[in-house]
């Protein structure tokens, strides 16, 4: 029989900076070592957990002397919840570190020549700015190490709250969330006391089993609530009786409404949402625009950040009234019905058809007439009888998911060669991976990092580009 190898452990290392994801780096005998959780200026004790040619991964032993640098998280579940990961880490130097990873990601990766980047645009609001939150019940909570060994055997307690960290199958009980701004954590606790006291089965997510599955709290800086309770079979009075408990205690709800899944995953984009009291739908203000909000609507999360970012694209813009503009990876049409004012046509695409259904609604809301949405793989639906009809891009805003944007998408660009290009990205890696793809037809005139997530490694880009 094969013994285990023994776990290395690595004694006082030092944390010298922040890497990509949130992960930090030390070193030990001229070998990188990528930690979680530690922020620089930790002294760590390490177990390498992982070992790869050109560096090493771990996990914290033991904090042997904290940095200067760090601050008590105001999170009680803090490093447990997979969430707000920084908050150890003071605001400024939160952003000193994202800005740091966008200058790092397109010097490395994108090999342009940059400007100056402009400082990044902090958040007012870094506490209760999410405006939807997605809790799980579980029926059986995490218990940390501590509680573990300071109780011995616990009994089974349901969980209402976030994943832990790398596990899909385990869920932290939540008390108190910092995200959402009132009354999210009211009614998340007083869905759970009800649940508890009638007996109602919470999810066993290896198992697939159990009766409510998912909680979804949306709000809106207008003080419009919505709620979505998930649950993974019907029961039609248990559902009723929760739903009607639901509007008795919070009577000024805007919207409550139900979901059945029974499937795999999480996800209800393929499923009905069935509405058992008030609106089906939130509105949320930018400026002068209303935008609706269904159950199923994609909408930035930090909404007085996502005011300041689309103010920075149409900055960046710079639109005489006369353009042609594309709108790609448009959602709800945010940017596209935002910019829409200052140009002569603006033409918005998705590949979600909800989403294109959502910012047609919207430009009839706000009676935007000369803005245009379509449905489809941008790659297929973006072709040369396409922009034919709808007329050549002048300026051309891509907003797309994480993985960046397609090939076919980057020569499209490259065939259409609008005279400006404004990419905002939530992945700076990504990004500067398809800049360089067009790095001989355009030069980045401007550089500006928003911070859009208080308390994590991430960090929305914005860029302009311009034709040679």
């Amino acid at each position: 029989m094969s013994k285990k190898k023994p776990k290395i452990i690595l004694k006082h290392l030092t944390v010298e900076s922040v890497a990509a994801e949130g992960r930090a780096i030390a070193r030990y005998d001229n070998r990188v070592i990528f930690i979680p959780m530690v922020i620089p200026g930790d002294v760590v004790d390490v177990r390498i957990i992982r070992k790869r040619k050109s560096y090493w991964e771990g996990q914290v032993v033991q904090l042997i002397h904290p940095s200067p640098d760090r601050q008590k998280p105001v999170c009680a579940h803090f490093g447990v919840c997979g969430g707000c990961k920084w908050q150890m880490l003071p605001y400024d130097k939160q952003l000193q570190f994202k800005e740091q990873q966008v200058t790092d990601q397109l010097s490395r990766i994108g090999k342009m020549e940059l400007p100056g980047i402009t400082p990044i645009i902090g958040a007012e609001q870094t506490e209760f700015y999410r405006n939807k939150l997605e809790f799980t019940f579980a029926h059986r909570r995490w218990f940390t190490a501590e509680e573990l060994a300071d109780a011995g055997e616990l009994q089974d307690e349901p969980a209402l709250g976030f994943h832990v960290r790398g596990r899909f199958d385990k869920v932290v009980d939540i008390a108190k969330c910092w995200l959402q701004p009132d009354p999210s954590n009211a009614i998340r606790n007083e869905v759970k006391t009800y649940a508890l006291s009638k007996g109602l089965t919470f999810f066993n997510l290896r198992e697939q089993k159990g009766f409510l599955r998912n909680l979804i709290i949306r709000t809106t800086t207008t003080g419009e609530v919505m709620v979505v309770v998930i649950m993974a079979e019907e029961s039609e009075p248990e559902r009723e009786d929760l739903l009607e408990y639901i509007k008795s205690r919070f009577s000024d709800l805007t919207s409550l409404m139900w979901v059945i899944n029974p499937k795999a995953n999480d996800t209800i984009f393929d499923l009905p949402v069935h509405l058992s009291y008030g609106r089906d739908h939130l509105i949320e203000k930018i400026e002068n625009l209303s935008f609706k909000i269904g159950p199923k609507s994609f909408f930035q999360t930090h909404t007085r950040q996502a005011t300041r970012l689309y103010q920075v694209v149409r900055e960046m813009a710079d639109l005489s009234g006369e353009e042609v503009l594309y709108d790609l990876y448009t959602g709800t049409g945010t940017i596209a019905l935002f910019l829409a004012s200052r140009v002569k046509k603006v033409v918005g695409i998705d590949s979600v058809p909800e989403a294109v259904t959502d910012a047609r609604e919207n430009a009839e809301l706000n009676h935007v007439a000369n803005a245009s949405f379509f449905s489809g793989d941008i790659k297929e639906v973006l072709d040369e009888r396409f922009i034919q009809r709808e007329g050549v891009p002048d300026v051309v805003v891509l907003d797309p998911p994480r993985a960046g944007i397609h090939q076919h998408v980057v020569e499209v660009l490259r065939a259409v060669h609008p005279a400006r290009i404004i990419y905002v990205s939530c992945n700076p890696a990504t990004q500067a991976r398809d800049l360089a793809l067009m790095a001989d037809l355009y030069r980045i005139v401007a550089v500006q990092p928003v911070d859009m997530f208080p308390h994590t490694h991430h960090v929305e880009n914005i860029i302009r580009l311009d034709q040679y």
